[in-house]
């Protein structure tokens, strides 16, 4: 897919806790086609200690209204000044860069779509796509505590949403693995992001039932174009760039101790 360099106008800034923010932007001219489970890196102006761009998981795109929406996770100086940004302010962005999610083949497929964490940004646009597609949507998201559970109304408007928090304030106590809704539902496939022990513990349970599943690596990845090599990940198939390549593998792909 051809590769833009824009910079998008803040339409709106959502502090929706201290420490997410999400960002709606807009262009004047009309975005370019984005499939789900592709990102973006984005140039952080302002700040003393951000040199290099910050790759940000695309959350949402409204083609009818022109808006792209990022879920920023303040971890750093850089996610700081992001999340500070005011209306009107412009944010310089590489899209879409890497891969996408692949759909199954047949409409009746049960999918699961597991997101822990800030993981959870490319879930929301990727079942908008499988909603439009005909499928029926399954979330299972999971945080530490009912405050990191973001957007949840966002979520429900595509498919039903199971939730789990570490602190139990929220859905089932514990983690997104050992929700029951795993118990009696036989998905026949799963998509996941999130941190990587998650991961690979969603990967282990759709190969004990023998699910179809994909994950959205976070390696970081500073250029975004296979260039600087910091993303690398062993796969199948060789040594390959996460941002290229990727971010998403089917698990059959990964060398994971699973």
């Amino acid at each position: 897919m051809k590769k833009y360099m824009l910079d998008l106008i803040i339409k709106e800034n959502k502090q929706l806790s201290s420490q997410y923010s999400l960002l709606i932007l807009t262009s004047p001219d009309k975005l370019p086609e984005i499939l789900p489970g592709q990102f973006a890196e984005v140039r952080v102006d302002g700040s003393q200690t951000t040199f290099l761009r910050r790759p940000i998981s695309i959350h949402y795109v409204d083609y009818e209204l022109n808006e792209l929406w990022i879920l920023i996770q303040i971890v750093g100086d850089g996610t700081k000044r992001m999340a500070e940004m005011n209306v009107g302010e412009s944010l310089n962005m590489l899209i879409p860069l890497g891969n996408s999610f692949n759909f199954p083949e047949r409409k009746d497929t049960k999918v699961l779509l597991v997101g822990g964490g800030c993981g959870v940004a490319p879930l929301l646009y990727l079942g908008a796509h499988l909603k439009n597609a005909g499928f029926e949507v399954n979330f299972l998201l999971g945080a530490r505590s009912k405050a990191d559970l973001l957007q949840l109304c966002e979520y429900e408007r595509f498919g039903n949403v199971y939730t789990t928090t570490e602190d139990g304030t929220h859905g089932e106590r514990g983690f997104v693995t050992q929700h029951s809704a795993l118990n009696n539902s036989n998905f026949n496939y799963i998509y996941t992001c999130g941190p990587t022990p998650m991961m690979k513990a969603v990967a282990a349970y759709a190969l004990k039932i023998g699910a179809n599943c994909e994950v959205s690596l976070e390696n970081t990845m500073a250029c975004g174009i296979g260039a600087c090599l910091c993303c690398v990940t062993d796969t199948t198939d060789g040594h390959l760039c996460v941002c290229t390549e990727g971010p998403v593998f089917n698990i059959t792909k990964l060398k994971w101790q699973i």
